[in-house]
């Protein structure tokens, strides 16, 4: 079979896939995590094997280890969490008030102070005027609270998103068991199904998006934890209300590049000028913490734990994460990075075959030939 037919083949396949995946739809959502769970604790399996035990017996000792330290670290924090959101809720439509009244009395006095003879030029006067300017806040509050008010209730209620979250918890980490324990012989399966003619290709393939994948989720599971310690923590040692729901928000978003610390930021930021005014030491404090905290992940904690492995220019990044959100929504925002990072891999050598087949040499493979 030519090397076109194959790729046609191929894609047919993926396409297949990918469509039954999109007619399942959330059905498979504790079956992926449970492989993705198997996939992050494998290293862990694969020391204790090193080490005398036998395959099932690392994988029980590694998954029950799991599952109790996730247990207790949701016994722990799940009723701060609780009762932080309940308090959240209830004091948001105060803070929105507040933090309108707020922007408008320093917006007025500084683009009175500031920008009163550019404003007057421009012709722009009813603009910027008391009126427009709280209507202007005022639509913007009530569309972010209406926004906030629905994300919570499509979280919290419905017979399917409390079954879906069940079925994480039951279903997952039976998955992840089973695939602890077959992950040798689930690789010597799909290794048997490759094409003999491009075997070689294909594994070398196959070993570079397993780097760009381990590298990204396990060392991006540690950055997601340094940032729910640091921010929690910080936020809460300098009395920012709310500040161990803030830096826990912002380490569960913290798997989606930008967006964890950009929330962190903006919701510690509004709290500290609402909590603290007139005095801005609360502020200053808070942009404290969110700036060191930016700094040590962006300088020491994924440079060493993330690396490069990735392989993705930041623009291509910022396009993959809008692109996968605007597909898939929230979960295409999760999927972003990794599924960019395979396809990276896959272009690139899709690109060195074009580079030495007659398609790129033209006449030089003639030459050649």
């Amino acid at each position: 079979m030519s090397v076109e037919r194959q790729v046609v083949f191929w894609a047919l396949v993926l396409g297949a896939f990918g469509f039954a995946l999109h007619l399942l739809g959330s059905t498979v959502t504790p079956f992926a995590a449970g492989i993705a769970l198997g996939y992050l604790l494998d290293p862990l399996v694969g020391r204790l094997e090193r080490l005398g035990l036998n395959r099932l017996g690392a994988a029980l000792i590694i998954l029950v280890a799991f599952a109790t330290a996730f247990a207790l670290a949701l016994i722990v924090v799940a009723p701060i969490l609780i009762n932080e959101l309940i308090a959240f809720v209830q004091k948001f439509p105060g803070y929105a008030v507040k933090l309108q009244a707020l922007a408008l009395e320093e917006g007025a006095t500084l683009s009175k102070k500031y920008l009163g003879g550019w404003i007057d030029t421009l012709g722009l006067r009813a603009q910027f005027s008391p009126d427009q300017i709280q209507k202007s806040l005022g639509d913007f509050v009530s569309q972010g609270a209406t926004w906030l008010i629905n994300a919570l209730q499509g979280l919290v209620s419905g017979g399917a998103a409390v079954f879906g979250f069940f079925s994480l918890l039951v279903i997952t980490p039976v998955v992840a068991f089973y695939i602890l324990i077959d992950w040798e012989r689930m690789l010597a399966a799909i290794d048997g199904w490759l094409p003999l003619d491009h075997r070689d290709h294909l594994r070398k393939i196959a070993r570079e998006i397993d780097h760009a994948l381990a590298g990204f989720i396990r060392g991006q599971s540690l950055v997601c934890l340094f940032d729910a310690l640091w921010y929690g923590i910080g936020l809460t040692l300098i009395g920012l209300d709310f500040g161990f729901l803030i830096g826990v928000i912002a380490g569960f978003l913290s798997f989606i590049p930008y967006v964890g610390s950009l929330v962190a930021l903006v919701l510690s930021i509004a709290v500290s000028l609402v909590q603290g005014w007139p005095s801005l030491k609360l502020f200053f404090l808070a942009l404290a913490v969110m700036v060191s905290g930016q700094f040590l992940e962006g300088n020491v904690i994924s440079p060493n734990l993330v690396g490069g492995s990735v392989g993705l220019h930041p623009v291509w990044l910022m396009f993959a994460l809008l692109a996968f959100g605007q597909l898939f929504g929230f979960v295409g925002l999760v999927v972003a990075v990794p599924a960019a990072a395979v396809i990276g891999v896959i272009v690139r050598h899709l690109i060195g075959l074009y580079r030495a087949s007659p398609f790129y040499l033209g006449r030089a493979a003639e030459e050649r030939t």
